[in-house]
């Protein structure tokens, strides 16, 4: 062949040794998946969640192999501060519920318990604070509101906007910490109205809402701590509206819940039952 082309065998075999191998070929291919997964989740993903991902597409990889890419490239998912302020007031003389979740974050289905707390967003033009509420089940934000102050209307708002958008039967677990925006009379008498049985923690005690504490540390690693601090309240609203809403319940694969969304989760459980 080389006689016929007029090619020395030389300089045929040097060329034939440049060729990339099948090996390099298909590193490359998942190197390129690799690093749209990694960018498509806002470089939140690490080597597990990218892992997964890449497993729902038909690769055969290992989370250690991945790894080893990211590390090869400089791709490294978002890690947290540790800074906490307390946003829990339990100073108060009103009247404080049982513990009657008493650590056992499991559920059967959705509606069954719900979890809520208040965490500090920082801001350039001032204090804001979130409450939000958690399903047990689905790992779902079923509600959340935005203020720079830390009041009962607050917390209120949050529930009603969970309340409005699932509609949960009677006999439903609301457990929060013993603060007085959840201990207030009004508070008080919203659950009764929605007929959900109040829960709270023990004094003190974090590992009582671990659940909530999770999602609150998770928020601060991906979003809050991985970007500059948001300049206005408006960008804050914006911007956790698009992490809440689109990414954590929509798209984000939550590991306890097998690498799927919160969403797709509570939309399976509905498709078996059906």
């Amino acid at each position: 062949m080389c006689e016929v082309l007029q090619v020395s065998r030389s300089g045929y075999y040097k060329w034939r040794s440049a060729l990339p191998s099948e090996q390099q070929k298909r590193k490359a291919k998942l190197t390129e998946r690799i690093q749209w997964h990694y960018e498509d989740s806002d470089k939140r993903y690490g080597s597990p969640r990218i892992q997964q991902e890449l497993v729902k597409e038909g690769w055969s990889v290992s989370e250690r192999t991945v790894g080893l890419i990211m590390r090869e490239h400089g791709l490294r998912s978002c890690m947290s501060r540790k800074f906490r302020p307390a946003t829990t007031d339990s100073k108060h003389d009103l009247p404080i519920a049982d513990n009657a979740l008493q650590q056992d974050f499991s559920a059967t289905k959705p509606n069954e318990k719900w979890v809520a707390d208040i965490t500090y967003i920082p801001c350039r033009q001032g204090k804001l604070y979130l409450a939000s509420i958690l399903d047990l089940y689905t790992k779902q934000i079923v509600g959340w509101t935005l203020s720079d102050r830390m009041t009962t209307d607050l917390v209120l708002d949050a529930l009603k906007q969970a309340y409005a958008a699932k509609k949960p039967g009677k006999g439903l677990l609301h457990h929060s910490d013993r603060g007085s925006q959840y201990a207030s009379k009004d508070y008080r008498a919203q659950l009764k109205q929605y007929y959900m049985k109040a829960s709270m923690s023990r004094k003190g005690n974090c590992y009582d809402n671990a659940c909530m504490e999770a999602f609150h540390s998770i928020l601060k690693r991906e979003l809050i701590y991985c970007a500059p601090k948001f300049k206005t309240k408006q960008e804050a609203k914006d911007k956790l509206y698009r992490y809440i809403e689109f990414f954590y319940n929509r798209k984000r694969s939550n590991s306890t819940l097998g690498y799927i969304s919160p969403a797709r989760f509570e939309q399976l459980y509905y498709e078996n039952i059906s």
